[in-house]
Parts: C-alpha cells; sequence; structure tokens
C-alpha cells in the first residue's frame, strides 16, 4: 500500500472558535500543526503518495504542506464545493488516485490522533479478504459512539447507531476513523451528493454481502472534537503517550521550542509545549497546556490543561485550569478561570474580574 486520503475539515470546524490567526488545522500540537504527525505516521507505514480531501480551510494547507516533499510524500489537494459527507469526500478524490482497482487505500480522518499500527490494519486487510476494514477501537462508554459489533473471526455484522438504552450497548467497539478500502469500493460511491460512510456506505456494503473486517487496536485513540482533547492530544504527545515522528524533540515532561523564554524557576509539566517567543515568568506553574508563539505568562500564574493563543497574555498570580484563551487576549492578574470558559480573541478581562471558587 503506498496510497492514502486523509479526510480534513467537516467536523473538525467544532474548533472554528479557537482562534483567529491560527486556525484550527495548523494549530500546533507538540511544536507542529497536528496534521503533520498524521503525514509523517502514514509516511513511517510505506505510503508515498496522499490526497487531502478539503472543505473548510482548504486554503491553509498547500502554502504549509506544499507538494509534501518535505516530509518524504507527493501530496494533492481536492476542496470541496459543497460539503460532502465522509463518503462523498473519498469519492469526490477518486480521480487522483493512482491505484488499480484491487489495490488498497487508506483513509483516515484529521481529528483523530492514535497509535494504530497502520501496517497491522494493512495486513488484516489483505489476509482477510476483506473489502473494506476499518480500525475499531474499544471505549469505557460507548453511549457517545455508533457501535460495530463483529463476529469470532472479527467480520463485521452491523453498524448500530448510538445505544440510547443499557440493551442496546451490545459491544464497546466504535468506528475509530480509520480504514482501508479496496480502490473498486470507492469507485462505487455515488458522486455528486453528501454521503456518509458509517450511515449509507458500510450498512448498504453489508447488504449487499460485501466483507467488512474489523481489527481492534487497543493503542492510543482521542478525538480531537474539543479544544480541551486537543490539549490533551498535544501533551500525550510530548509525553510519548500517542506515537508520531513528527515531534521535534525527546519526549518527556515538555517541550520548549527554541526562541521560549522560560525562567529558571518556572516549572513546566504534563507533556506543556512552550512556542517560539512565548515567556513564562518566575514562578509559574505550567501543567499539560499548550502555550502559542508570542503568548505570555506572568510570575506566579497556575496554568493546567489550558490552551494560551498565540501572542495572549496571562496575568501575574491567575490561575487557569481547563482554559481556552484565543489569540491576543489579556487576562488580568488575579483572575480565576476553570472549568472550560473560552476567553474570545483580543478580549480584555480586568485584574481580578473572574473567580470561580469562594472568596474564602
Amino acid at each position: 500500500m503506498t496510497e492514502a486520503i486523509l479526510l480534513v475539515g467537516g467536523k473538525g470546524t467544532r474548533l472554528r472558535p479557537l482562534t483567529v490567526h491560527t486556525p484550527k488545522p495548523m494549530v500546533p500540537a507538540a511544536g507542529v500543526p497536528f496534521l503533520t504527525h498524521q503525514l509523517a505516521r502514514a509516511r513511517a507505514a510505506g505510503v508515498e503518495h496522499v490526497v487531502l480531501a478539503t472543505s473548510y480551510l482548504a486554503e491553509v494547507f498547500e502554502p504549509y504542506f506544499g507538494d509534501g516533499s518535505a516530509l518524504g510524500l507527493h501530496l494533492e489537494y481536492v476542496t470541496e464545493v459543497e460539503p460532502l459527507g465522509t463518503g462523498g469526500a473519498i469519492r469526490n478524490v477518486a480521480s487522483r488516485l493512482h491505484s488499480a482497482p484491487g489495490d488498497p487505500v487508506l483513509i483516515f480522518n484529521g481529528d483523530i490522533l492514535t497509535g494504530l499500527d497502520i501496517r497491522a490494519l494493512v495486513d488484516t486487510h489483505r489476509t482477510s479478504g476483506a473489502d473494506v476494514s476499518l480500525h475499531l477501537s474499544r471505549v469505557e462508554d460507548p453511549r457517545a459512539f455508533g457501535l460495530v459489533p463483529t463476529d469470532d473471526t472479527g467480520r463485521v455484522t452491523a453498524f448500530l447507531e448510538k445505544p440510547q438504552t443499557p440493551e442496546e450497548i451490545v459491544t464497546d467497539q466504535i468506528n475509530a476513523g480509520a480504514y482501508v478500502f479496496n480502490r473498486s469500493v470507492i469507485d462505487t460511491i455515488p458522486t455528486g451528493r453528501p454521503v456518509s460512510v458509517e450511515r449509507e456506505t458500510f450498512p448498504g456494503l453489508l447488504a449487499d454481502g460485501a466483507h467488512l473486517q474489523g481489527m481492534v487496536d487497543s493503542t492510543y485513540w482521542l478525538d480531537l472534537g474539543t479544544p480541551q482533547a486537543f490539549v490533551r492530544g498535544s501533551a500525550d504527545l510530548v509525553l510519548g503517550r500517542a506515537p508520531s515522528p513528527a515531534v521535534p524533540g525527546r519526549c518527556g515532561d515538555r517541550l520548549v521550542l527554541e526562541g521560549a523564554d522560560v525562567a529558571p524557576d518556572a516549572k513546566l509539566t504534563g507533556g506543556t509545549v512552550v512556542g517560539p517567543t512565548a515567556t513564562i515568568g518566575a514562578g509559574a506553574r505550567v501543567d499539560g497546556s499548550t502555550v502559542l508563539d508570542g503568548a505570555v505568562i506572568e510570575a506566579g500564574a497556575q496554568v493546567r490543561d489550558s490552551l494560551i493563543g498565540a501572542g495572549a497574555r496571562i496575568g501575574a498570580r491567575t490561575v487557569l485550569d481547563g482554559a481556552v484563551i484565543g489569540d491576543g487576549a489579556v487576562v488580568g492578574p488575579d483572575n480565576e478561570l476553570r472549568d472550560g470558559i473560552r476567553i474570545w480573541c483580543g478580549a480584555d478581562i480586568p485584574a481580578g474580574s473572574v473567580r470561580f471558587s469562594s472568596d474564602q
């Protein structure tokens, strides 16, 4: 297998309010745009040609990644004029594929961070003789996901909607967002209209007697559809929990990029990333967070599981926990922001204006 389709856009727009100047697909995760990790992992698995199926913010990708040669890849870009869904997006780029009808094509979603063994998925596809193979992941609480039960051989038996009652939870296996399609199957997807692989393509293939094979891989898996998950994924890349050959440095408690200024007594833990030209003041504590370029965290501030946008400023002694601070925003000293709060780009929170805990 030397060819892949990367689906970018769609649900990724859930992070649209994250920043103004750095659209979500290009927000650095562990020091580089998130898609870099996915492309690097595909290349390490033997992929040479990738078609990016883009919709939202499509114009940001090609100027950064170019023809892909810096990653050892040949990249092409296809932009949807109207939203086509996952299946429609796959079919929309079929003309750019070089594969023969029986060849396997890797397809993966742009919002998933995973430790999937890509070669193992391709091997499973080949040895099982499947038409389509799916990466399946087990989750503790599958109520938020569609379920994918399989038989004793791993063959998919159904695609079930999100369960509403305990009796409907017949498996903990979910669709993890990576597939191998025979090229001939891609060519059967209807053109010119929205198509969902989950709701139309896969159930239709099952009804027609096609062989859909599931491979359960219990390695790292995270849907990056929220800012909090994005921050968690970046930290896990730095910590080495999520594997990627694109992390620009050694795995550990922190990743401080060239040009950043970190006070000697500042404490950075939990996979924190500090971007170029960012400043961390004396005595600051930053845990499991992403601090983008040019941001300033002043002396004594405490930041946990948060995203600090480019050029933002966090005042002295301010406490952030699970916060998203937009580009250029200013949070004055002695504030306390928690529990998923989002501060819009360019906003200005005066000193001592917000608390979540009691005044005692």
